[in-house]
C-alpha cells in the first residue's frame, strides 16, 4: 500500500507543512489504511471513515496537545491516533494490536481519557475548560460528539453547564444521521430541521440552551473543515459547531449498510462480506422463538432497546410488531424507566441490553425497578471473560445485578432453560428479572421440573460439588469427567438463580461433600461464588471460587485470561486435588 504523504507525518505539527491538495490526498491514504486494517482485525468502520477530514483539519489548524480534543465514545479516534505518532499500528500487521480501539492516555499525550461509552465528551470538556481557566492555562478545548450520543442524558447535562461558561469551549456535533443504528427521538428531528435549513431553523436545541451555534454542511470536504476550524479557533465563549458528515464515507458497503458497519468483524474488502459468518442456531434465535410464542399467547409484551437492535436482531421483531418495538436511542436509563412505566400499566416489557452498557442505568435498575418491584424482564448479553478494551468488560454484571434487592438474576445453561426462564419472567409478579444470555455456543438438554429459584442437580456424586454458572456449566462437566478418571465422582449443579441462594440444596451438600467449587464467567468480587463462600462460612465445608479478577482487563487474549484465572479443566482439577 502506497502512503507517500502519510509516511511524512509523525506528529500533528507535520500537517502544517502540507497544502490543501496534499491534505486531501492524505485523507484518501488514511481511508485506505483504515480499511486495510479493520477488514483484517475487525473494528469500528463507519464512525472512523466519516471523520477523516475533520480530524486532519483539527490537527492542522489547532496545536495538540496544548489544544485538546475529547472524543465521545472515542471509537472514531483511529485517524487521530494515526496522526499522533501511532500510525504503525495501522501500517504494520505485526503492530496491529499495539494500540487500543479507543483513546488511551497511557499511549499518548494527545489522549486524555479512557473512553468507550457514550455521551461523556461534553461534560468532560466542561471540566477541562473550567480547570484551564482556574489554573490560568492556555489552549482550546473541543468535545466531539456524534453517532447518536446526544440522546444520552449526560450529553444534555454537559450542554446545560457548557452554556454557563464564559470562555473558550468548542462542541463539535458530528451529525452523520445515525447512532449505532438509526437515531431516535425529538433531538434528532431537530438536527434534521437544522440540516435541511442550513442551520437556520428556529428549532435549535443549542441556541435554546444559550449556546452560540454554527452549521457546516459538508464535513467530508477538507477545505470546508479547515475554514470552519479557523473561524472558531481561540473563540472566547462556548460554541456548537454542527457538522454534517457521512458515516462510512469513502467505502460503499459501509454507506449502504451503515448499521452493520458501525462495528464489523473481519470482512472481504472488495465485497464487504463477512469472512467468517456465524452458522447454526444462536441464542438470539431461541429468544425470538420465545417472543413469537408469547405473542401467539397474547402476552402483552414489548421489546425495548437502547440503540443496539443488531445485538439481538430486534428489527426482526420490530417489523412484525412495530407498535410493540421501542428503540429509545442511546439512553440506557430511559430504556429501564420506560419499561417501569409500561409495567406499571400492565404491560410485560422486555429490555434488551449489553451488560457493559447496562451499568449506565444502575440507579434506574435499583430505584425504578427494584424498589417498586415491577415485573420487567431484562435480557443481558456479553457476560463473558474475553479479550477487549478496558471500557468493554463483560465481567461485572453479576456483581451489579445480583445484589439489587428484589431483582432476580438468572443464568441459563441451555436453550431450553433460556426459553423457560423467559416464560417464567414474563408471567411472574414478584419483581424485575434479568436473564444472562449464555456467551457460548447453543447447548440443548431436556428440561424437567423447572424452578427458577431451585438449583438443578444434574449429577449426584460425593466429596466434591461443581457449581457451573451459565456458560461455564460445560466446563464443570468437563472437570467432572476428568475427576472421574481419578476415582472422584463429583456432583454437578446448574445454579440457575445467581442472585439468591438455594439454601436447601447447599445444606444438603454438607452431608457427603467436603469441597464446593464455583465457576463463573464474571468477577469473583461481588459475584455468585462469594455468596456461596459466605453461606458456608461457619461450617466445615471448604469452598473454591473460580472466575475473573476485579480489574479492567486491557486487550489480553481470551486464552491468556482463562489461563491466568485458572479456568482450564486441568488447572481446576489440580486445585481440587490439592484441596482435598
Amino acid at each position: 500500500m502506497e502512503t507517500p504523504i502519510l509516511n511524512t507525518i509523525d506528529q500533528p505539527a507535520d500537517l502544517k507543512k502540507l497544502n490543501l491538495e496534499e491534505l486531501t490526498k492524505l485523507a484518501a491514504e488514511i481511508r485506505d489504511v483504515l480499511l486495510n486494517k479493520v477488514s483484517q482485525t475487525g473494528g469500528h468502520v463507519g464512525p472512523n471513515l466519516g471523520v477523516v477530514e475533520l480530524t486532519i483539519a483539527f490537527h492542522t489548524i489547532f496545536n495538540s496537545p496544548i489544544d485538546k480534543v475529547v472524543w465521545d465514545v472515542s471509537h472514531q479516534s483511529y485517524t487521530h491516533k494515526i496522526l499522533t505518532g501511532r500510525k504503525n499500528a495501522w501500517l504494520s500487521p505485526e503492530h496491529f494490536d499495539d494500540v487500543s480501539g479507543y483513546t488511551a492516555p497511557e499511549e499518548s499525550p494527545h489522549d486524555y481519557f479512557n473512553i468507550g461509552h457514550t455521551s461523556t465528551s461534553i461534560a468532560l470538556a466542561t471540566g477541562m475548560a473550567s480547570a484551564r481557566d482556574l489554573l490560568n492555562k492556555a489552549g482550546n478545548v473541543m468535545a466531539v460528539i456524534g453517532d447518536g450520543s446526544l440522546s444520552g442524558g449526560l450529553a444534555l447535562e454537559g450542554l446545560n453547564i457548557a452554556s454557563t461558561l464564559d470562555s473558550n469551549l468548542i462542541i463539535l456535533v458530528n451529525d452523520n444521521e445515525m447512532a449505532i443504528a438509526e437515531d431516535h427521538g425529538g433531538i434528532y428531528e431537530g438536527l434534521k430541521d437544522l440540516r435541511e435549513t442550513n442551520g437556520q431553523s428556529p428549532n435549535n436545541l443549542f441556541k435554546a440552551m444559550g449556546l452560540d451555534y454554527r452549521y457546516v454542511e459538508n464535513g467530508n470536504d477538507m477545505e470546508t473543515m479547515l475554514e470552519a476550524f479557523k473561524a472558531v479557533k481561540d473563540i472566547d465563549h462556548p460554541i456548537v459547531l454542527h457538522v454534517h458528515t457521512q458515516k462510512g464515507h469513502g467505502y460503499q458497503p459501509a454507506i449502504t449498510n451503515k448499521e452493520a458497519f458501525h462495528w464489523h468483524v473481519p470482512f472481504d474488502l472488495k465485497t464487504g462480506k463477512t469472512l467468517h459468518p456465524t452458522t447454526g442456531e444462536t441464542y438470539t434465535d431461541v429468544i425470538h422463538e420465545q417472543l413469537a410464542k408469547e405473542m401467539a399467547e397474547k402476552t402483552p409484551i414489548t421489546a425495548i432497546t437502547a440503540a443496539i437492535p443488531g445485538s439481538y436482531d430486534l428489527k426482526r421483531f420490530g417489523k412484525k410488531y412495530p407498535e410493540r418495538y421501542f428503540d429509545v436511542g442511546i439512553a440506557e436509563q430511559e430504556s429501564i424507566t420506560l419499561a417501569a412505566g409500561q409495567a406499571k400499566q400492565g404491560l410485560r416489557p422486555i429490555v434488551f441490553q449489553s451488560g457493559t452498557f447496562l451499568q449506565r442505568a444502575y440507579d434506574q435498575l435499583s430505584h425504578d425497578l427494584g424498589i417498586n418491584k415491577l415485573p420487567v424482564t431484562i435480557m443481558v448479553s456479553g457476560g463473558s471473560i474475553s479479550a477487549g478494551d478496558p471500557t468493554h468488560q463483560g465481567i461485572f454484571d453479576i456483581a451489579m445485578l445480583s445484589n439489587i434487592p428484589g431483582l432476580t438474576y438468572l443464568a441459563p445453561t441451555t436453550k431450553e432453560e433460556l426459553s423457560e426462564m423467559m416464560y417464567w419472567a414474563l408471567h411472574q409478579n414478584i419483581g424485575p428479572v434479568a436473564i444472562r444470555v449464555p456467551s457460548n455456543e447453543v447447548h440443548s438438554a431436556k428440561l424437567t421440573d423447572f424452578d427458577a429459584h431451585k438449583m438443578n442437580v444434574l449429577h449426584s456424586g460425593k466429596k466434591v460439588a461443581l457449581l457451573g454458572v451459565g456458560s461455564l456449566l460445560p466446563l464443570a462437566e468437563e472437570v467432572q469427567q476428568q475427576l472421574s478418571k481419578q476415582d472422584l465422582d463429583a456432583t454437578v449443579i446448574d445454579p440457575r438463580d445467581i442472585s439468591k441462594l438455594d439454601q436447601e440444596t447447599l445444606s444438603d451438600l454438607e452431608k457427603n461433600h467436603q469441597l464446593v467449587v464455583t465457576l463463573e464467567e464474571a468477577s469473583l468480587s461481588g459475584g455468585f461464588g462469594e455468596k456461596v463462600s459466605r453461606f458456608y462460612n461457619n461450617s466445615a465445608m471448604h469452598v473454591l471460587n473460580f472466575g475473573a479478577a476485579k480489574r479492567f482487563n486491557d486487550r489480553e487474549t481470551t486464552a491468556e485470561l482463562w489461563h491466568e484465572f485458572k479456568l482450564t479443566p486441568e488447572q481446576i482439577v489440580s486445585e481440587i486435588v490439592d484441596n482435598l
